[in-house]
């Protein structure tokens, strides 16, 4: 379905990531993890790409308002999005996508997350809390350096409030004396540590795509059955 939205407001939550607060349409539903493609309308300036991107969204189903976030990079719609006038209106078409929690709670979810592809994430772990399901849950989200990463006290929060769910922050460009958690990239030995059975959980990548690659090639690798591997890949974020 096609809307017409309001942007309500937008605020920078990490080093080149913007939060946008959009208006929900009457009658819009979505499932946790899903996305929508938001055009924008009569831009000041359009690169080959077009004025149209898909946005994950950051929101959980019931909130009032619909929220994205992005990474701001220089391209004509990233510099047209950011610098976008609270009021504006874009067209929103979705829902869409499959990127959600599974229904047997039996079997664990373990998310292996980079940079901004932790948008849809916080939706289902948000919406998870909310409904109080029983999956067991854990995030193990990769970035460089905290002030790089988005959503670090939701995600404290939500671990906080949730029994069920786990998180824990991996930075690539911390020295482990730094702040004493998890540092370097995500490896076999690191996801080994928070998930006891490795052939037990579900698997959720989402990120850069050379990162969604990786680590399913380390999944398979260590012996995880490839249909329990779901991913979502974020291209020219």
């Amino acid at each position: 379905m096609a809307f017409n939205i309001r942007l309500l407001k937008k605020e920078i939550v990490a080093n080149d990531t913007m939060v946008f607060i959009w208006e929900k349409p009457d009658g819009f539903e979505f499932t946790a993890g899903q996305n929508g493609d938001f055009t924008l309308l009569n831009p000041p300036e359009i690169d080959e790409e077009g004025n149209k991107r898909t946005f994950s969204f950051v929101s959980e189903p019931s909130e009032k308002n619909l929220v994205t976030a992005t990474r701001l990079r220089d391209t004509a719609f990233k510099r047209s999005l950011k610098n976008l006038p609270i009021g504006t209106k874009v067209r929103l078409d979705g829902p869409y996508g499959d990127f959600r929690l599974h229904k047997n709670p039996d079997k664990p979810a373990v998310f292996l997350i980079g940079g901004i592809g932790i948008t849809p994430v916080h939706s289902i772990v948000a919406n998870a809390t909310k409904k109080h399901f029983p999956h067991k849950i854990t995030l193990l989200y990769s970035n460089r350096r905290p002030e790089d990463t988005p959503f670090i006290s939701d995600f404290n929060n939500l671990a906080r409030l949730n029994p069920n769910f786990r998180f824990v922050s991996v930075y690539t460009k911390l020295a482990r004396n730094e702040w004493g958690g998890e540092v370097g990239h995500i490896d076999a030995d690191m996801i080994r540590k928070y998930v006891p059975d490795i052939s037990k959980p579900i698997y959720y990548l989402s990120g850069p795509p050379a990162m969604v690659k990786a680590m399913r090639e380390l999944l398979v690798k260590t012996g995880v059955d490839e249909d329990n591997i779901r991913t979502e890949e974020f291209i020219g974020y």
